[in-house]
């Protein structure tokens, strides 16, 4: 994938976001780190739950059930994502890249995807559904370039 000199590259999962500016060419990739944001570890007290509730049949069987689990963890990431695709939306606003790549798991992806706002779509040149967020720069680089 070619990532024209100045481009913004996001790579980023549920959890962490890289912004990157490319320092380099079209043709050879230089990645600078402009940006670098975690999300804190919540414990599962501060999260919720982490048990089913349960309920009772009330036809009066003797069955129990249990409700469907929430995800608060997957409820966090996903909240992430949608913080991130704010930045996007605000640093677009600002006319701060003219091209965006983003890097990012394929469910991560899909959430970024919901709340990415008009001028972020007109400069999103290119996406990449890996998770690149624990790999060295170079390897960021390589990949992105080999796709």
């Amino acid at each position: 994938m070619e990532v024209p000199h100045g481009s913004c590259v996001v790579v980023a999962d549920g959890a962490k976001m890289l912004f990157f500016r490319n320092e380099g060419d079209a043709e050879f990739l230089k990645l600078e780190v402009e940006r670098k944001r975690e999300q804190e570890n919540l414990s599962r007290q501060e999260l919720g739950r982490s048990e089913p509730g349960r309920t009772f049949d009330a036809s009066g069987g003797a069955g129990r059930s249990a409700y469907e689990e929430t995800d608060f963890h997957q409820l966090e990431e996903d909240k992430f994502a949608a913080e991130t695709a704010e930045i996007l939306k605000q640093r677009a606003l600002r006319k701060e890249f003219e091209s965006l790549i983003i890097v990012a798991p394929p469910r991560t992806l899909g959430e970024l995807r919901k709340h990415y706002h008009k001028e972020v779509q007109k400069r999103l040149t290119g996406e990449i559904a890996k998770d690149l967020t624990g790999h060295p720069v170079e390897e960021i680089e390589r990949i992105i370039q080999a796709q």
